[in-house]
């Protein structure tokens, strides 16, 4: 290669790589959330933790590769013609098309990496997290099941058990009850009790000794049984529970697996379309590095001075215009309107086209920027010019020049981290439109719910961005210098910043407060709606196991706290340790007449029955006694109001009212308590972010924003990291609530406090 083909590979590698870690980074937090919290809770060795998120990576780089091309062509290119070397290339007779040579061996490289990942990469690495996943879950599935709690992961099933003995080994005293449909309900009384799992089969079966079981069938009737040793076999999903990525879909199977799945439905006489798409799929995604490239190249080499964050916005729009028609075009091929390889290859022949026309005019006005139209301009002018004269008269030109460029480059930044989880839940969603699971107003209903979820998350991020650019922009313009040779201390001149941060902060804080909860409670239902999943009541009062101030059970399937009435309540009354049941009460309504709803009190129960058992285990004789309109004396009527709430559902304020109501019965909340630790805490981390940038930013030194985007993600990677150890870690037990919520918040904070009075200012 020559000198000027290295130059240019050279440029390029570091903002596609930059890219690549951003749109990782940014599609692997879900994955990280999911599991990485989890696993560590369950006290997995952090090695095999780390190996199942590296066995992730190959889903995300099968899109991001190409997706980063882009980007790097675009801000590597920008920064040449920001910095007038484009001029020079051109002054020394370097075309566009002398470009393509170094623009096409990035664009070969990338596309064989992409081809790898589709027909190799992805297909493996996740049949390998299955097996992990699988082998470490199987381990740990016992555990899960923790004494005098309700373990309810299992459909129609309900474990409980009264002790774990030392050495781990399954569990004493067992209350299991079975309302699976297809077969009489049941409940089962066993001494012992373990989890027996085949990893070969991929079976789970619940064992159970010495047990007793009770099947109640349609007329009233107990059949009381004795076994020495039952299993009952489970869902495996439900015990060993795996992202749905990771179970073997269309994207991950390989192309002989395709074309032997297709072959397979089509004798059967049903449509593979689905199959051939995602074979294409497979070839022309790796091709679309081509498209990109010669995109990326026309787009990226002008004379416009706009900056690396403007091409990387620039470059999501541009990645939009592929990915959407790529995923709505099984749609056309479901409705038989266009053929499989159509669909694939559709984005790849309309962008590729207009990437030909765009670099041809390019070629004849390379000097000449894309402008919008005259009339646009205009009035953007305008409204400029209004914006202008009403700035804020107490603040200084300094004050309004650094607030000006710092809110541009944080709302640039936000658009950017919204467009790329836009583009990933877009991804991951899209297969629910063709499956017919899913309808485009949903798909936009959903996109409607989730985006407060988004914009909590993207805040501190685009804070800690827009301060590390807004200083390195500073510092390579040389501005910074002329400030503090005016007297201007870095102190003084991140002011506008640490203000912007607060007001940050105070967004988070409302929106927490507000609408995040119940908006992504909606957006679940929908999530689950997609997947064709059942979408009961996510309320958890609408049914519920609560367990009494003795050792009594209740199953409920509806409490109405504002009437005090209990529907279809049963009542199971064990012996002192539950050894033993001795009597089941059963009432299709019970309504609390007592006198305060906090004390114990009587119920007027109707439509209902009790029975009393033996030491055996059997029913009495003559123990049936109907109960027609009588008064019983189950717990206070709030008692039964004390269900766990998903804290992911919940505001705020409600979520810290439900925890306090079930510390105060002597419920283990320290899950709850990190959760309403975390939401205090979490908005603070937009100043923590600003404390670190401000000396960060200044190290950096010229480096400009490329720079400083590389060490923003560097440090968001560390820091989400740490949040999701000291929760695991605080939703386990081992240290306080508040610590584990606070503690990132202290460390970083010391940290930034440290480099902010060291650094010179």
């Amino acid at each position: 290669m020559k000198i000027i083909d290295r130059y240019v590979i050279r440029q390029l590698l570091m903002p596609f790589g930059l890219g690549l870690l951003v749109f990782t980074f940014l599609i692997m937090l879900r994955p990280l959330q999911e599991y990485a919290e989890d696993l560590v809770a369950k006290n997995i060795a952090p090695p095999i933790i780390g190996w199942l998120m590296v066995l992730l990576v190959p889903q995300a780089l099968a899109l991001t590769i190409p997706m980063s091309l882009l980007v790097g062509l675009l801000v590597g290119f920008g920064r040449l013609s920001a910095d007038r070397e484009f001029v020079a290339m051109q002054a020394c007779g370097i075309s566009l098309k002398r470009l393509l040579i170094p623009v096409g061996l990035v664009s070969t490289l990338s596309l064989v990496a992409t081809a790898y990942i589709w027909f190799y990469g992805y297909p493996n690495a996740n049949a390998n997290f299955l097996d992990v996943m699988v082998q470490v879950l199987a381990e740990r599935a016992e555990g899960n099941v923790r004494p005098h709690v309700f373990y309810r992961e299992i459909p129609n099933l309900m474990l409980y058990v009264r002790d774990v003995p030392p050495s781990g080994d399954g569990w004493d005293g067992v209350f299991m009850s079975d309302t699976r449909p297809g077969q009489p309900e049941a409940v089962y009384m066993a001494r012992h009790g373990r989890i027996a799992i085949n990893r070969t089969k991929r079976t789970v079966d619940i064992v159970l000794e010495d047990t007793i079981r009770r099947t109640l069938d349609a007329n009233g009737n107990y059949d009381v049984a004795n076994i020495a040793q039952m299993t009952v076999s489970v869902d495996p999903a439900a015990v060993i529970p795996v992202r749905s990525g990771a179970t073997k879909g269309l994207p991950e199977m390989t192309v002989p697996e395709l074309k032997a799945a297709a072959a397979a439905r089509e004798r059967q006489g049903l449509s593979s379309h689905n199959e051939w798409v995602a074979i294409h799929q497979k070839f022309a995604i790796p091709f679309a590095c081509f498209v990109f490239g010669v995109i990326g190249l026309a787009l990226g080499a002008t004379h416009r001075r706009d900056g690396a964050l403007g091409s990387f916005v620039l470059g999501l729009i541009v990645v939009f215009a592929y990915y959407i028609p790529l995923y709505l075009g099984p749609q056309l091929v479901k409705g038989d309107i266009i053929p499989p390889w159509l669909a694939a290859w559709l984005p790849n022949i309309v962008l590729g086209g207009l990437a030909a026309a765009l670099f041809v005019w390019r070629e004849r006005v390379a000097d000449q920027p894309i402008r919008l139209p005259a009339a646009i301009q205009k009035r953007f002018s305008k409204q400029a010019g209004v914006r202008r004269s009403r700035s804020l008269g107490i603040l200084r030109i300094l004050d309004r020049y650094v607030a000006g460029l710092y809110v541009r480059i944080l709302l640039l930044s936000a658009a950017s981290l919204m467009g790329v989880f836009y583009i990933s839940t877009f991804i991951d969603r899209a297969d629910k439109l063709f499956k017919g699971t899913a309808t485009p107003r949903m798909l936009v209903d959903y996109f409607w719910y989730v985006t407060p979820q988004y914009v909590y998350y993207v805040i501190p991020l685009a804070v800690l961005l827009a301060t590390l650019i807004a200083i390195a922009v500073l510092t390579r313009n040389s501005e910074l210098i002329v400030m503090k040779a005016c007297g201007v201390s870095l102190y003084r001149l991140a002011v506008p910043m640490f203000v912007c941060a607060i007001l940050a902060a105070g967004t988070i804080y409302l929106l927490d407060r507000t609408v995040v909860g119940p908006y992504f409670e909606q957006a679940e239902r929908l999530r689950l709606a997609m997947n064709g999943q059942a979408t009961a009541p996510l309320n958890p009062l609408s049914y519920g196991w609560v367990q009494g101030r003795s050792d009594d059970l209740y199953f409920f399937r509806m409490y109405n706290p504002s009437e005090h009435k209990l529907t279809g309540v049963t009542r199971y009354e064990f012996t002192r340790g539950m050894t033993r049941l001795v009597r089941q009460t059963y009432a299709e309504d019970a309504t609390f007449v007592g006198a305060a709803p906090d004390a114990r009190g009587e119920w007027q129960v109707t439509h209902g029955w009790s029975r009393d058992f033996d030491d055996s285990g059997q029913v009495r004789n003559n123990s049936f006694t109907p109960i027609v309109n009588e008064t019983r004396l189950f717990e206070p009527a709030t008692y039964y109001g004390l269900e766990q709430p998903d804290p992911k559902f919940m505001r705020l304020s409600d979520l810290q009212q439900y925890t306090a109501r079930m510390i105060a019965s002597g419920y283990d909340m320290f899950p709850q308590q990190v959760w309403v630790a975390r939401r205090y805490a979490f908005p603070f981390v937009t100043l923590i972010m600003t404390l670190i940038a401000v000396p960060f930013a200044v190290t950096i030194g010229r480096g400009g924003a490329m720079a400083g985007i590389a060490v923003g993600i560097a440090i968001a990677l560390v820091y989400w990291v740490s949040i999701s150890i000291f929760a695991a870690l605080g939703g386990g037990g081992l240290i306080a609530p508040a610590l584990a919520a606070w503690a990132p918040n202290m460390l970083f904070g010391a940290g930034a406090l440290y480099l902010l009075l060291t650094v010179r200012t």
